[in-house]
């Protein structure tokens, strides 16, 4: 049960947005197994005076974060990355020097889902 947040520049399409959350959501299908009606995700936009990055990163670039159910191991996580920066760069021409992906595993106690407590 993957949550998913991208944070980018505002001005982009929605087709573009929404190819982003379906690169995403493929590696995530791909990559860890998830079920494909599994989709939790949110594009936040920010204007750019909001939305500090480095001057050597374009105006593609996108922090991703990812929270999902611990017990993933490395190799699964490292191939993660790697699907959703190849389908992001094959599907819209995103540089994967331009994508910053953080996974967050939070123990299960902390997960509520349909009002009960997980794990």
């Amino acid at each position: 049960m993957p949550v998913v947040k991208v944070s980018m520049l505002e001005g982009k399409t929605p087709e573009y947005k929404k190819t982003v959350l379906d690169s995403i959501h493929d590696g995530l299908v791909e990559s860890i197994g998830i079920e494909d009606w599994d989709r939790f995700q949110r594009v936040e936009e920010f204007s750019k005076s909001n939305f500090e990055k480095p001057d050597f990163k374009s105006n593609d670039f996108m922090i991703i974060e990812l929270s999902i159910f611990p017990g993933r191991t490395k190799e699964q996580k490292g191939r993660l990355i790697e699907c959703i920066c190849d389908n992001l760069n094959s599907r819209l021409s995103v540089d994967p020097a331009d994508v910053f992906i953080i996974i967050n595993e939070p123990p299960l106690e902390n997960w509520g889902i349909g009002g009960k407590q997980r794990g």
